[in-house]
C-alpha cells in the first residue's frame, strides 16, 4: 500500500459533528495548521438530515509538499480514513456505520457525551442505544480509540468541543505537526483565545489518558475512570439509603419505615418517598409507602434482589406522579429548571434570558383538573370542547420568564391541594388500586408474573394521543394476564406482549402478537 510519506496519497480526517459544535472551525484549524508547515490541504462539508441540529460530514486531506498540485478528494472514502473525529457518540456509530473508521488503518476520536436523536426520544421504551455497546463497537472498528468526554472538558474551560478535539488530534500524534503548529491557527483565529488554548490542552492530555487506559483494558486491568465512577456510585448508593439525606422533617419517620422492607427495595423506595412527597403532600407519600409495603409482605426473596418488591417501588411511584397540569407548571417554574436553562445557554450572570415554552393544552386535561362533578360536566359540552378548540388548536406560546407567563405558571402549580379532588385523581387512583389487586392476586402463586403485571405501567406515558394509545396497550395487557394466569411461563409470555406494546404507538405489534 503507498504511504502518504512519499506522497504517493493524501492524510485524510473525516469529522462528524452536530450543527453549532465548531466542526467547520476545527477543519480550518487542521487546514491552516497544515499550510503553515508547507503542507498542501484542502477542507468540505457536507450537510446531513436536520436531526439533533443537523449533522455534518467534515473532509479534510492534507498533501506532503513533495510534488506538484495534487488532485484532492471532495468526501471521505471508506476505509481510506486515517483519523475520524466523533463530536458525540451516536456521531461515532455513524461514522463506523458509513465505513469511515476501518481496524486496519483508522485513529478514532470520540467524545462520549450523548446528543440523543429523534427516535432514541420518540421510543415508547427507553429507545437508548447502549453506550457501552456503542464504545466496544468503535474499539473493534479501529486501529486505535481515543475516547473522552470531550464536551465536558471545553466546558470546564468556558471553551467549545471543537477546541478540545482539535487538542485531542494534535495530542493523537496522528498528524506529524508538533503542538505549536498545531496551536498557531487558534492564535491567529483572535477568538476566546485564551479558553480555546485551555481547553486544546485539556483535550491534548486526554488523548494520551485515553490512551493508556485503553491500553490498561486490553491487559485486563480496570481504568482508573472506571473505578473512579464505580466509587461515587457506591457512595451515591450508600447516601440515598439514609433517611438523614431526605430533604424534610415530615419524611424522616417515613424513611424510618423503609428499614423494614427488603434490603434491596430501600433506596428505591426512598427515592419514591421523595418523588410523591414533592408532587403532592406528606400523606400521598404515605399512601405510596403503604402501597409498597403491600408487596412486601408477599416478597418471595426477601433476602435476594427482591425484584417483586423493588419493581413496585419503582413503578407505583411512577403512576402516582402522572403529569397532570399542574405538574407541567410546577416543572417549568421550578428555580433549578431556571438556573438550568441560564447554565445551558450560557447567560452570564449580569444578561437577561428568556424562556419561551410551547403549550397545547387539550380538553381532556384542562377537565380532568377541575373537581370531579365539574369536570365531568364539561367534558361532555361540546359547547365547551368549541371554545377550548378556538383557543388552543394552534397552541400558544408563554414566555414563562415574564411576570405574565410565571404568574400564571406559578398559579397553576399552586392548586396542588385541589389535586385529590380532580377528576383525573379520582381515576388514577382507582386504576392504581385495581393494577395492585391484580399483581397481588397472583403473586403467591407466580411472583414473576405478578412482577410483569407491575412492570407493564411502563406503557403508561406522556398525555395526549400518546397516553391513549398507552392506556388502550395497558388494557390489554391486563386482560392477557388475567387469561394467561396459571399457565406455565406465563411471566415470559407477558413480558413479550409488554415489549410489544413498547414497539411502536398505534398498537400495532400488540395486536399483532395477541392475534398470534
Amino acid at each position: 500500500m503507498s504511504s502518504w510519506s512519499d506522497g504517493r496519497r493524501p492524510l485524510t480526517l473525516a469529522i462528524l459533528a452536530l450543527g453549532g459544535e465548531g466542526g467547520g472551525v476545527l477543519a480550518d484549524w487542521t487546514v491552516a495548521a497544515a499550510e503553515r508547515a508547507g503542507w498542501h490541504a484542502q477542507n468540505t462539508s457536507v450537510a446531513g438530515v436536520a436531526q439533533r441540529t443537523g449533522a455534518t460530514v467534515y473532509y479534510v486531506e492534507l498533501f506532503p509538499a513533495v510534488r506538484g498540485e495534487p488532485i484532492m478528494s471532495i468526501f471521505p472514502t471508506p476505509g481510506e480514513v486515517d483519523v475520524v473525529i466523533a463530536s458525540e457518540l451516536m456521531e461515532c456509530g455513524r461514522a463506523i456505520q458509513r465505513g469511515f473508521a476501518t481496524p486496519d488503518r483508522t485513529t478514532l476520536i470520540a467524545s462520549t457525551n450523548r446528543v440523543y436523536s429523534i427516535d432514541e426520544k420518540m421510543a415508547l421504551g427507553d429507545g437508548r442505544v447502549d453506550d457501552r455497546e456503542l464504545l466496544a463497537a468503535a474499539g473493534r472498528s479501529s486501529k486505535r480509540l481515543i475516547a473522552a468526554d470531550f464536551a465536558a472538558l471545553a466546558e470546564d474551560t468556558g471553551s467549545v468541543i471543537s477546541a478540545s478535539l482539535f487538542g485531542a488530534l494534535a495530542g493523537s500524534g496522528a498528524f506529524p505537526l508538533s503542538r505549536e503548529q498545531f496551536e498557531a491557527p487558534i492564535r491567529a483565529f483572535g477568538k476566546d483565545t485564551d479558553a480555546s488554548l485551555a481547553a486544546f490542552a485539556a483535550g491534548f492530555e486526554a488523548a494520551a489518558t485515553s490512551t493508556v487506559a485503553a491500553e490498561r483494558r486490553d491487559n485486563g486491568a480496570r481504568a482508573p475512570e472506571a473505578d473512579k465512577a464505580t466509587e461515587e456510585q457506591r457512595r451515591t448508593a450508600i447516601a440515598a439509603t439514609e433517611p438523614s439525606a431526605l430533604v424534610g422533617p415530615g419524611l424522616r419517620e417515613l424513611a424510618e419505615q423503609t428499614r423494614e422492607l427488603p434490603a434491596a427495595a430501600r433506596s428505591m423506595t426512598l427515592h419514591g418517598l421523595v418523588r410523591t412527597a414533592v408532587y403532592q403532600d406528606l400523606a400521598y407519600a404515605e399512601r405510596y409507602l403503604e402501597r409498597v409495603g403491600r408487596f412486601a409482605g408477599v416478597e418471595p426473596d426477601r433476602d435476594g434482589e427482591a425484584r417483586l418488591t423493588l419493581e413496585a417501588a419503582r413503578h407505583i411511584a411512577l403512576w402516582m406522579c402522572y403529569q397532570d397540569t399542574i405538574h407541567v407548571a410546577l416543572q417549568k417554574t421550578r428555580r433549578a429548571r431556571l438556573e438550568r436553562v441560564r447554565e445551558e445557554a450560557k447567560a452570564k450572570p449580569d444578561q437577561l434570558f428568556e424562556i419561551h415554552d410551547f403549550l397545547h393544552p387539550r380538553v381532556e386535561e384542562i377537565t380532568d383538573t377541575m373537581p370531579v362533578v365539574l369536570g365531568a360536566t364539561l367534558r361532555r359540552s361540546k359547547t365547551f370542547k368549541r371554545v377550548v378548540g378556538k383557543l388552543t388548536d394552534r397552541g400558544m406560546i408563554l414566555n414563562t420568564t415574564s411576570i405574565t407567563g410565571y404568574a400564571l405558571l406559578t398559579t397553576m402549580a399552586r392548586l396542588r391541594p385541589l389535586r385529590p379532588r380532580s377528576l383525573r385523581f379520582r381515576r388514577e387512583q382507582r386504576a392504581i388500586e385495581a393494577w395492585i389487586g391484580k399483581a397481588l392476586a397472583v403473586a403467591d402463586d407466580d411472583p414473576g408474573l405478578a412482577r410483569e403485571i407491575i412492570e407493564c405501567q411502563a406503557v403508561l406515558k406522556g398525555y395526549g394521543s400518546t397516553l391513549a394509545h398507552g392506556s388502550e396497550s395497558f388494557h390489554k395487557l391486563m386482560a392477557a394476564a388475567d387469561s394467561i394466569a396459571g399457565s406455565p411461563g406465563a411471566a415470559s409470555r407477558l413480558a413479550e406482549l409488554r415489549a410489544a406494546a413498547l414497539a411502536d404507538e398505534d398498537g400495532a405489534a400488540l395486536d399483532a402478537e395477541l392475534a398470534a
